[in-house]
């Protein structure tokens, strides 16, 4: 029916707007399928576990195929049976933080990246992709208040600038795709810009 997901640096308050969505979702009746990546399946959560363990030291090959892995599995199990269910599927996270997680943050190729996304995707793609955009001191300075940070959280502050213009850059090039809004904002006005974009693209205005 409609495949939604949430991107943006760490921090900028994506899990806390989709959960937002969802819930006003349901309340009008839509039947909603909330993922994550990487996770959302036995095997993804397992892969998540290591991908965000802070002890561990990762490749950023060995990284980027991991996240894949989960994907495949998550767009196998959940993401295109929902979608054959005719749910509004929202994910946390999709293959947007691939190419600017392992590509403009770690300098991966981004063809070899998107060539094998497109793999384990099977060239499925969001309809709409909301990017939360926030400077990055900001955000890790809200990740540090939760308590330790994960592998990614604790990488140095070049490369999460890096990435936030990685996803900046993919913004620009899909402007049709994403919505992309300032994370400083009130929390109410986002949710609020959101369920405009969501809602009039599902004709419920």
């Amino acid at each position: 029916m409609l495949f939604i997901s949430f991107e943006g640096p760490e921090g900028a308050g994506k899990s806390t707007q989709l959960a937002r969505l969802a819930q006003r979702l349901q309340q009008a009746g839509v039947s909603t399928q909330v993922t994550r990546e990487p996770g959302g399946t036995p095997l993804g959560d397992q892969l998540r576990a290591a991908l965000l363990d802070p002890g561990l030291e990762v490749a950023p090959l060995a990284e980027f195929l991991l996240y894949s892995a989960s994907r495949a599995q998550l767009v196998q199990d959940v993401i295109r049976p929902a979608l054959a269910r005719s749910k509004v599927v929202l994910c946390d996270r999709y293959a947007d933080s691939t190419l600017a997680y392992q590509g403009a943050g770690r300098g991966l190729p981004q063809a070899f990246l998107q060539d094998v996304t497109w793999e384990a995707t099977g060239g499925l793609r969001p309809h709409i992709t909301i990017l939360l955009d926030l400077d990055p001191a900001l955000g890790l300075e809200r990740v540090a208040g939760r308590g330790q940070k994960d592998r990614l959280e604790q990488a140095d502050i070049s490369f999460h600038q890096r990435v936030r213009l990685g996803f900046l850059q993919l913004a620009s090039g899909e402007p049709e795709r994403f919505l992309v809004l300032d994370a400083t904002q009130n929390p109410d006005k986002l949710a609020a810009d959101i369920w405009q974009a969501v809602s009039g693209t599902l004709g419920m205005l």
